[in-house]
């Protein structure tokens, strides 16, 4: 009997089938988008500066944004000025502004606040970034590299170089949205501008450059002071996580001797509310830096012992080097008006 049906569509499970009409209209959509900022008819920015976005092509966290503190922390060892605009995933303010270690995340996000406060680099949120682009160069016009936290999909803004981060997912199935993980088609998207690949899982799926992810040795309190994992070990604790995978953040702490008595794992970017603390009073709570944004600032932080677990995340050397690079002869030529060397593909 002839066979109807691709064979991925009986592969790779049914309900990606039934989405698979969607998933080609979604790629026709972005061919159709691609294509109208390639030929003008849709505008498309240049500010001057070196730009570099960091930024998935599948959908969900990969380690966009500890690998943005890292990069500006690498520049700036080399003595440049770095600026960091993102749109503020989560805030329900609408405006452009400027973030400060004590801006409420809902005017601006949990993670430009968290980058603010481990890289006090200069960060601006806006809707569009190109607004907040233009808003950090008038607020600080002596900025030598702008650091864009996620917008690979977002053509109005150019830029000079394009890191896609990848974790053990790789690419999924494979698909489109909403039938498979993949926001762009891949490995199209990495013949289109994609300059470099980090993979911050245990496994890469293909090839590009790895990073290592460990938990520090210590966790840090609301006032700063540290607490050595260690001294933690034989407590009962508690454990919660609002982040992409909170398995991954549990086991990290499993790893390092401790006993979880109980885990919270919750939604990405979860809005704590202060009865959610109720039932942890009394106890000591281990979380991540992200949450720790939003719960240090919960006047029911006094019923708990609560703990933020930084996360040591380090690209290998030759990442460094190749990005170094890159942008050696864009800083050279900071002043001078030169196009952009992926044109309209500027996501």
């Amino acid at each position: 009997m002839k066979q109807l049906l691709p064979k991925a569509w009986l592969t790779r499970g049914w309900l990606a089938c039934l989405l698979w009409p969607a998933a080609q209209i979604y790629g026709l959509i972005i061919r159709l988008r691609l294509a109208l900022y390639r030929g003008g008819f849709l505008r498309s920015e240049r500010f001057g500066v070196p730009v570099i976005v960091v930024g998935n092509v599948v959908a969900g966290g990969a380690g966009k944004t500890p690998l943005v503190m890292v990069l500006v922390k690498h520049l700036q060892a080399q003595g440049w000025q770095v600026g960091v605009v993102s749109r503020g995933y989560g805030r329900v303010s609408q405006e452009t502004l400027e973030v400060t270690s004590e801006t409420p995340t809902s005017k601006s996000g949990d993670e430009p606040v968290l980058i603010k406060q481990t890289t006090n680099a200069p960060v601006f949120v806006a809707i569009r970034r190109t607004e907040a682009l233009r808003a950090l160069l008038a607020a600080y016009p002596s900025t030598a590299v702008v650091v864009c936290d996620d917008g690979l999909q977002h053509y109005a803004l150019q830029r000079d170089i394009e890191v896609a981060v990848f974790d053990d997912r790789g690419i999924g199935n494979g698909w489109l949205l909403p039938a498979g993980p993949l926001r762009e088609p891949w490995p199209a998207r990495k013949r289109q501008g994609i300059d470099l690949v980090l993979h911050t899982g245990q496994k890469p799926a293909f090839e590009g450059f790895t990073s290592s992810r460990h938990l520090a040795d210590h966790a840090v309190a609301a006032n700063g002071s540290r607490v050595a994992l260690t001294a933690l070990r034989g407590q009962r604790l508690v454990a919660l996580a609002g982040i992409a995978s909170p398995e991954i953040f549990f086991a990290m702490l499993r790893a390092r001797g401790l006993t979880l008595e109980k885990t919270v794992p919750l939604p990405d970017h979860h809005d704590f509310k202060p009865d959610e603390l109720t039932a942890c009073a009394g106890r000591t709570v281990l979380c991540t830096e992200k949450d720790a944004v939003k719960l240090f600032s919960l006047p029911e932080l006094a019923q708990l012992r609560l703990l933020a677990v930084p996360l040591a995340f380090s690209p290998e050397p030759a990442f460094f080097t190749a990005l170094d690079t890159l942008l050696a002869p864009l800083l050279s030529s900071r002043f001078s008006e030169l196009p952009s060397i992926h044109g309209h593909q500027t996501t």
